[in-house]
């Protein structure tokens, strides 16, 4: 076994490879900003307390989004279908109206966009953030949840969205 140093960390690279080996669920932040729809795709999405209820999602520290998505009262977290990849695709591009057509939505509770056909819409109120390392862990606490269906969920796994086939 080898032993750890410590101060010594895996190069960035061979780190992202490893962590693609992790399937993770596939959400789309979304959020109002002076009265423009702004969202962007994440995995990195979890929940975080039960008491009180807790979501959180960690964000880039260069995106262009964030600081957007910052000075919304409040964001809304779509949990995406299996059926929704190509809508991951495009909230997770650059210099695109995301919201444009053939993205479906509406406004949702305190004006928060809500996408058409997720599983779950959470609305959530800011709670806290945290700079931890190149990006920022956001955690909300939910005001509203919304259960839509309980289809099979979006994965992204290996660099590529898929969904989950349980066990028979």
């Amino acid at each position: 076994m080898t032993e750890i140093l410590p101060g010594r960390t895996v190069d960035g690279e061979r780190f992202r490879r490893a962590l693609a080996a992790h399937a993770a669920g596939v959400v789309v932040i979304t959020a109002r900003d002076e009265g423009v729809p702004v969202g962007l795709t994440a995995t990195s999405f979890s929940s975080v307390s039960l008491e009180p209820p807790l979501v959180s999602f960690y964000v880039d520290q260069g995106s262009t989004t964030w600081p957007r998505l910052r000075s919304a009262g409040h964001f809304a977290v779509n949990v995406l279908t299996s059926d929704q990849h190509e809508l991951a695709t495009r909230f997770a591009r650059r210099s695109v109206d995301r919201f444009a057509a053939p993205t479906r939505w509406h406004s949702g509770p305190y004006g928060a966009p809500l996408l058409s056909d997720a599983s779950v819409h959470l609305v959530c109120l800011p709670y806290t953030t945290l700079e931890v390392g190149d990006h920022v862990l956001v955690i909300g606490s939910v005001a509203e949840a919304t259960v839509h269906g309980t289809g099979r969920p979006l994965l992204y796994h290996q660099g590529r969205f898929g969904q989950f086939l349980p066990h028979p």
